[in-house]
């Protein structure tokens, strides 16, 4: 989640940050709504800037950032940010910022 927000801060829209946010072991309950309260809304499709929510095994969700045919995420356990084909990350549901202007400086 982190990567995301420092993302899109970075191109000028800062997000509402969740409180509390640990690196790792929230439900996906809590991660949607902390995508919610920052502004974003599922979407049936996929556009560059829009966020991924995938399942990782054991029970962990995780977020990406989603380009044109590619994902960008933080990936744990090579402890850096690496960029993927679209196709690899498997099953994901893709969530858009819909208030964009008013959340962003």
């Amino acid at each position: 989640m982190g990567l995301v927000w420092a993302a899109y801060a970075a191109a000028g829209c800062v997000l509402r940050a969740p409180c509390d946010y640990p690196l790792r072991g929230w439900s996906r309950g809590r991660i949607v709504a902390a995508l919610e309260a920052a502004g974003f809304r599922a979407a049936v499709d996929t556009r560059e800037g829009d966020v991924a929510l995938m399942a990782l095994p054991a029970g962990q969700f995780h977020l990406g950032l989603i380009g044109v045919g590619r994902m960008v995420h933080a990936h744990a356990g090579l402890r850096r940010v690496v960029e993927t084909p679209l196709v690899a990350a498997g099953a994901m549901q893709v969530w858009r910022l819909v208030d964009g202007p008013p959340r962003c400086a």
